[in-house]
């Protein structure tokens, strides 16, 4: 789309309006479609598409993606446009800012086509969460999207949009990339700026990009990246060339490239199909020049354990803030002719939370209270600690390690939806990343046999060295596509439109 808008082959005008269609003929809602929009801003993005144009039309076009639309998950604070992170506290709230990622790709001329759905606050694993509905997997309707930005990939997915932004606290970039079929990038901790994201878990959270090709996630990720002095996490050091390094592994030459499989992120409760693309994937990057070696991670069996302590504690004190007094909803108790701002708090939360969010906010005040800090959370850190040290380890042996992304591919909605345990193990293989902030790619390898739906190939890296990632994501995607003579996501079904 870049090249064709360069070329003066189409408008950025042309490619927003189709996008504007596409979104009209295939999302439709909760109860039809994939829902993967809460919000859609056809106005201010075909305004920003004209602004496009017409900097082209003068010879200033503000870099290579300028025209180019994309969608944003609900998380990240739009001026002039709801944020409402899939919650119904914050229903109708409009930042008076905008995220500091907003605010680049904007200053990039990319049109915003609007905000996608996701798990409330970003908990949960299959985007079911949600206040507003769920979205569905554009692969089979009655399928999850993943989570919790599962309405950013489906987007992607469905065609809706080229590229969106996501956020990955424990895989929600790279589990929903996986059972869509489309590419989610978790970069470096500190190598994106979190300003402007409303936070989940601090120490976890991490703006990422979501697109349909690996070299569309670098050139993104060069957009959105680089230090900000507004995010005391964001590090300050110059970002490698993240297209380049997807240019070259375009190429399908590994040689010299040693990469590692987590003997521990497979084997009993691993869906077969998924396992058996991901060994066809490793047989053709050695085909490509790269040697692999089994690796030992013994820490990774307790990441689960520890995330889902260290995550709550971090959310019970981040959405503390939600209290009905300076923004979002009020909601005022029955029966009471003088509330106190005690029980309009408790009224307010009571109605604006879900049962996921309350689950997770109690687990981690229990987590955090006095007598049980050093017992849970305490320990929690302990193992983080110990997972940290096991990538080091490992990054001492090979350049990156290769893992499925998620156990399984897409499940039905509703089916986890009453055991929390089974939904949380979809992050298995996501989650030690974000404990020890290394960065982490899911890259398609091809469909499972059981049920013709996609399946994920997860890369992780050392922390700063995102360029691999590009590099070895990007020969996985040119060997794949070589074999199949085309993209994964050309074998999805087509998609009827929501009124039909």
């Amino acid at each position: 789309m870049a090249d064709a808008l360069a070329a003066g082959e189409v408008t950025s005008v042309e490619l927003t309006q189709a996008h504007l269609d596409r979104i009209a003929e295939v999302d439709g809602d909760a109860a039809a479609g994939v829902h993967a929009f809460l919000h859609v801003d056809a106005e201010g993005a075909l305004a920003q598409a004209r602004a496009s144009d017409e900097r082209r039309a003068a010879g200033e076009p503000r870099g290579t993606l300028d025209g180019v639309p994309i969608a944003v998950k609900d998380v990240l604070a739009t001026e002039g446009l709801p944020t409402t992170c899939g919650s119904k506290i914050l229903e109708g709230w409009v930042p008076p800012y905008d995220a500091t990622v907003v605010r680049r790709i904007r200053e990039a001329g990319l049109p915003i086509l609007g905000k996608t759905n996701m798990d409330e606050f970003a908990m949960g694993s299959s985007t079911e969460h949600s206040a507003y509905g769920p979205t569905r997997n554009p692969w089979d309707l009655d399928r999850i999207p993943g989570g919790s930005g599962g309405g950013s990939a489906a987007a992607v997915a469905a065609f809706e949009a080229p590229l969106a932004l996501g956020t990955d606290t424990g895989g929600s970039i790279r589990q929903p990339g996986a059972v869509t079929g489309t590419v989610g990038v978790k970069p470096t901790y500190g190598g994106i700026s979190r300003y402007g994201l409303v936070a989940l878990a601090n120490s976890l959270d991490q703006v990422g990009p979501v697109t349909r090709t690996v070299l569309d996630s670098a050139l993104l990720h060069e957009v959105v990246g680089g230090h900000d002095p507004l995010d005391s996490t964001s590090v300050d050091q110059p970002l490698p060339s993240f297209v380049e390094a997807a240019r070259q592994g375009a190429g399908k030459d590994l040689t010299g490239v040693t990469v590692g499989v987590i003997s521990e992120l497979r084997g009993e409760g691993w869906q077969p199909g998924v396992l058996a693309r991901f060994d066809e994937a490793v047989e053709r990057m050695v085909a490509a020049g790269a040697e692999v070696v089994e690796v030992s991670c013994p820490s990774f069996v307790h990441a689960l354990a520890a995330y889902y302590l260290i995550l709550p504690a971090e959310a019970s004190s981040n959405l503390a803030k939600f209290d009905a007094m300076r923004y979002g909803l009020r909601v005022l108790p029955e029966g009471v002719d003088a509330p106190s701002a005690e029980e309009v708090m408790r009224a307010t939360r009571d109605a604006g939370f879900g049962d996921e969010v309350k689950r997770r906010i109690i687990l981690g005040t229990y987590a955090l209270s006095s007598g049980y800090y050093d017992a849970y959370y305490g320990q929690a850190q302990k193992v983080r600690t110990l997972i940290s040290r096991d990538f080091e380890a490992a990054f001492g042996q090979v350049d990156v390690l290769l893992s499925p992304t998620a156990p399984t591919t897409a499940f039905r909605l509703g089916e986890k939806l009453d055991d929390p345990l089974a939904m949380y193990l979809n992050d298995l293989a996501t989650i030690p990343a974000n404990l020890a902030g290394v960065p982490g790619l899911s890259v398609p390898c091809g469909l499972a046999e059981e049920d013709g739906l996609p399946v994920g190939l997860q890369v992780l890296a050392p922390a700063l060295a995102d360029d691999r990632l590009y590099r070895v994501g990007a020969a996985v995607e040119a060997l794949l596509t070589e074999e199949w003579g085309g993209a994964l996501l050309d074998r999805a079904p087509e998609l009827k439109g929501a009124a039909q």
